[in-house]
């Protein structure tokens, strides 16, 4: 486990927190809606942080090609009709070059900023010439107003707990995820990031925010900056 981070419930959990098969529970929201808006019919797309395939098996299915990538043997095991890839997403060198490069779940603001400077560098070094990057990026009330509630229509709930200070701009975020059935939680860390200082960490990378996807901003569309 990494440090600072945890998780809890029944099945395998990854260095990161996440339960397996919670996240193989976890519905399809508008995700592949808004990235096959995004991008090219048939695009071939490199997924960093596919976890158990929640978004992977829908571009499948939309006529994509799709690489996906995870550190989890666990997470890997459950995804099916893609080529897929064991490692770190910080140290990512396949020396190939994709149509588009995703970089879902809020991992963009991974604690430590070394490790979130080596995601975008291997977004930007396996992005294609005419390309582009996707990035989730977190909602700006994310980590205030808590602790607050969900209750999805597909009938479990999710609690965002807490989000306390640990030092150098970076949080420990504690959910809960409940079912009838089993409750996890995951405790991990994230960096606040304001709409200038994430695009100031895109141009540290190379990259430039082409437009935003969603009015929220969440959704964002990157691409290279020209040399």
């Amino acid at each position: 486990m990494r440090e600072g981070y945890e998780g809890t419930g029944p099945g395998a959990i990854t260095p990161d927190g996440c339960a397996v098969e919670l996240y193989s529970r976890l519905p399809v929201g508008e995700e592949p809606d808004i990235i096959a808006s995004a991008v090219p019919a048939g695009a071939h797309i490199l997924e960093l942080g596919s976890g158990v395939g929640r978004m992977t098996h829908p571009l499948l299915e939309r006529g994509f090609t799709v690489t996906a990538v995870d550190e989890s043997a666990e997470m890997l095991e459950r995804v099916r009709g893609a080529r897929t890839i064991r490692g770190a997403i910080e140290t990512l060198d396949l020396d190939e070059k994709f149509d588009v490069v995703m970089l879902a779940s809020f991992l963009v603001h991974a604690g430590d900023v070394e490790v979130r400077r080596g995601m975008l560098d291997v977004c930007r070094s396996h992005v294609a010439d005419g390309g582009c990057v996707l990035i989730q990026r977190e909602g700006e009330n994310y980590h205030t107003d808590l602790p607050r509630e969900r209750h999805d229509p597909s009938g479990f709930t999710i609690w965002m707990l807490s989000a306390e200070p640990v030092g150098d701009g970076v949080n420990s975020v504690r959910a809960e995820y409940a079912f009838p059935d089993a409750v996890w939680t995951q405790t991990f860390l994230a960096r606040p990031l304001s709409k200038e200082e994430f695009e100031g960490a895109l141009g540290e990378a190379g990259l430039r925010v082409d437009r935003y996807l969603t009015e929220d901003r969440v959704w964002v569309r990157a691409v290279p900056v020209e040399a």
